[in-house]
């Protein structure tokens, strides 16, 4: 028999922590089960058997150090102590973990212990991924982990900043507020997201039906065009001559130049996923006028809601900055943030350490500052989350106003020249019959 250390919830939330002697580990969990308690944590804390252990262990050792195995410290075993979260074709990431914390959250505030709305899932959800995902959390808890250590292991689908609040969930006995929470906070994210997709749906659009009309003409009109004019015979005007020889430059090296603009895109986007090549770029962005504008806006926008959902449910203030840092998306201005965050650790405030950044606006530094000075940063925080979502929604505007009114301009006009170029070279073929 072996002897386990446990801290568990009774029915009233309050935490428990005690021992007991099973077999194994589950043993263990059904006998805490049995005194209508919910386990938290189960550590081994050893018993008859660990002499045993370590006498053998240390036999084992010897024997490794005979046989010359002493060089595994250089590559230690792997040990596996949970399922792994490899899940290949289910092709799981972060879109999907709003999908299951709202379903855990809605099992939860219906009053189902955590364990039980996990292992329900893990049979009751449609989306095969989902299912596939609830049921190896349940594996992990079922084994004694907490929900909050079995979502760490999927750092692919929960980010750190989630796992953190539902661990700091369990340990307040506020899970189920703290899931609504996050679940809120998911949602507003994928609003944004699907706020800048939409407005750039049009833009999109306008450009791709500019580029057919222009390859119709070019690949399909003007060839028929010029085989008409041939057989007129006489001059053709400078303006039709040169739509013809345009027809005929891109026919023959068009696919070449579309080849060169592809290898072009590619070779960028290359350098771009580097380090260095991502860092340079960011800051050569963030001097474009508009663009700029743009890019602080949205990270702005990030940083004070991400901040703010971590503020808001007890993470200590340079624990929320270190995860918030993770989701500014400019590198520029994520090593700027960096600098500030150790500027914190130091004793600095928030707002007098994001002004050595150089890149947040003046009104963000004003509003945090007011926010420190009251003992209360999250409703600043949350206010500027507010007025730069409106600010967004603007820039969007803006922006897909601009792109799609040049696109439709830049079509009218090609197309006027077009049929400016035809209609001259009918006439004047035709007045020299």
């Amino acid at each position: 028999m072996a002897r386990f250390d446990y801290t568990a919830r009774d029915p009233s939330g309050s935490l428990v922590k005690g021992n007991l002697e099973a077999a194994t580990r589950k043993e263990a969990i059904r006998m805490i089960g049995m005194r209508e308690l919910y386990p938290v944590s189960i550590k081994d804390g050893g018993g008859n058997s660990a002499p045993r252990k370590a006498a053998r262990t240390k036999r084992e050792s010897a024997s490794r150090e005979k046989r010359g195995e002493s060089r595994s410290a250089k590559a230690p075993e792997k040990t596996k102590t949970s399922p792994s979260f490899s899940f290949g074709s289910s092709n799981l990431g972060p879109r999907h973990a709003l999908s299951f914390l709202r379903s855990l959250s809605e099992l939860i505030s219906s009053g189902m212990p955590v364990g039980d709305a996990v292992k329900l899932l893990s049979v009751r959800l449609k989306d095969p991924s989902l299912r596939k995902l609830a049921g190896a959390l349940w594996e992990n808890v079922s084994a004694g982990q907490s929900i909050s250590d079995a979502m760490a292991e999927a750092p692919e689908i929960f980010e750190e900043s989630t796992v953190h609040l539902v661990r700091a969930g369990e340990a307040t006995g506020s899970l189920e507020e703290i899931l609504r929470r996050l679940v809120s906070y998911y949602e507003s994210r994928n609003a944004l997201k699907n706020k800048i997709l939409n407005a750039l749906a049009y833009p999109a659009f306008i450009i791709l039906v500019a580029v057919g009309v222009i390859l119709f003409f070019i690949y399909f009109l003007f060839p028929r065009m010029e085989t008409l004019f041939d057989s007129l015979g006489g001059d053709i005007p400078v303006a039709t001559q040169l739509l013809i020889d345009g027809s005929e430059f891109l026919m023959r090296y068009g696919i070449f130049i579309i080849a060169g603009g592809v290898a072009v895109v590619l070779s960028v986007w290359q350098w771009r996923r580097t380090p260095a090549g991502r860092l340079k770029s960011d800051e050569w962005l963030l001097k474009v006028p508009g663009v700029r504008d743009f890019i602080v806006v949205n990270d702005v926008l990030e940083m004070s809601q991400t901040l703010a959902a971590l503020l808001e449910n007890g993470v200590t203030t340079v624990d929320a900055l270190k995860m918030t840092e993770n989701v500014i998306k400019n590198r520029a201005i994520r090593n700027s943030f960096s600098e500030a965050r150790g500027m914190v650790i130091e004793g600095t405030s928030i707002s007098g350490a994001l002004q050595e950044c150089g890149h947040f606006p003046d009104l963000v530094l004003d509003m945090l500052d007011v926010g420190e000075n009251t003992g209360n940063i999250v409703p600043s925080l949350k206010e500027i989350t507010r007025l730069y979502q409106d600010r967004l929604t603007r820039h969007l505007q803006m922006f897909t106003a601009f792109l799609s009114i040049g696109v439709l301009i830049a079509a009218v006009v090609f197309v006027a020249f077009i049929a400016f170029a035809i209609f001259t070279a009918v006439i004047q073929l035709s007045g020299s019959l």
